[in-house]
């Protein structure tokens, strides 16, 4: 209930992957023993699988038990007894203030000299695209399912809904709104044609911007950027957390701005950079 379509798509996948190793072991998937949940967890630990996605494979093969529990369809539940792996607190990946400008100048208005360029319809949406990640921290998702009445020009702010449909309000750069604005002016109507959406970004087709094309989009960004190729939007976002706590913001202003429902998970952005811990050491060291 209220779960989004990427964790519904995860979940089945989740249960896709273990009704093949039932298959490949010989299981019954509907009354595995605990011993036999165990190796399955095990064999997903030896293919070398994030923990994080252990845990998450173990949450599905719960959900799933008490369900078929509760309809019969199971006889018990071996999974409840079944203990998570302890997760590693891995520092996010974070771009650099120069690498960030570098990715949002490839589809800006002005060139890496500073110069007027011209911008086509899709390299405007993109612009605004990245410029909205990067200004409001926002998830992919969030910049997909964005709609035209939740952006606030006047008093730059966007009504963001996260995870669980939760509401948060952020707010929009002065660059970002600029950006925005001209890919609403310039750019929407021509990518619309004589089509009509309550979406704020659209693709070139005119329809609702997919969370997989901004992902291609950003690849693409990447790539001409020159920078490395790996990296997710979500770096975007770690990126916005860490330069508002560089900046002084605390941290509950931070999780706000983020969405999070626990300050737990905004505490990870509370790293000093190596950068900032040599200025922290030249300011403070008596011999420095």
């Amino acid at each position: 209930m209220g779960a989004s379509a990427h964790t519904v798509r995860a979940y089945r996948e989740d249960m896709e992957a273990y009704l093949r190793w039932a298959q490949r072991a010989g299981v019954d998937p509907l009354a595995p023993t605990y011993r036999q949940l165990r190796r399955y967890l095990a064999e997903l630990d030896q293919a070398r699988y994030a923990r994080t996605t252990i845990k998450r494979h173990l949450s599905s093969l719960r959900t799933f038990f008490r369900w078929a529990c509760v309809t019969g369809l199971a006889p018990a539940d071996p999974a409840s007894v079944l203990s998570a792996p302890k997760v590693d607190r891995r520092l996010p990946k974070v771009v650099s203030d120069g690498d960030v400008e570098r990715l949002l100048a490839v589809y800006g208005p002005t060139d890496a000299d500073g110069a007027p360029r011209e911008q086509t319809a899709a390299q405007m949406r993109d612009a605004a695209l990245l410029e909205f990640l990067f200004s409001c921290g926002a998830r992919v998702s969030e910049a997909s399912g964005l709609l035209l009445s939740w952006v606030n020009f006047p008093e730059r702010e966007v009504k963001v809904f996260g995870k669980r449909a939760k509401e948060r309000i952020v707010p929009l750069s002065r660059r970002g709104a600029e950006a925005m604005a001209r890919y609403l002016e310039k750019a929407r109507p021509e990518l619309l044609g004589d089509r009509q959406s309550d979406y704020f970004f659209v693709s070139n087709r005119g329809n609702q911007m997919k969370p997989d094309g901004i992902r291609k989009m950003f690849k693409r960004a990447l790539a001409a950027a020159g920078l490395d190729e790996s990296l997710s939007p979500h770096a975007l976002r770690h990126s916005f957390a860490t330069d508002l706590l560089e900046g002084g913001a605390d941290l509950r202003s931070v999780q706000d701005m983020l969405g999070h429902a626990s300050l737990t998970t905004t505490q990870i952005y509370t790293h000093v950079t190596p950068e900032r811990l040599k200025e922290i050491h030249g300011l403070a060291h008596p011999r420095a």
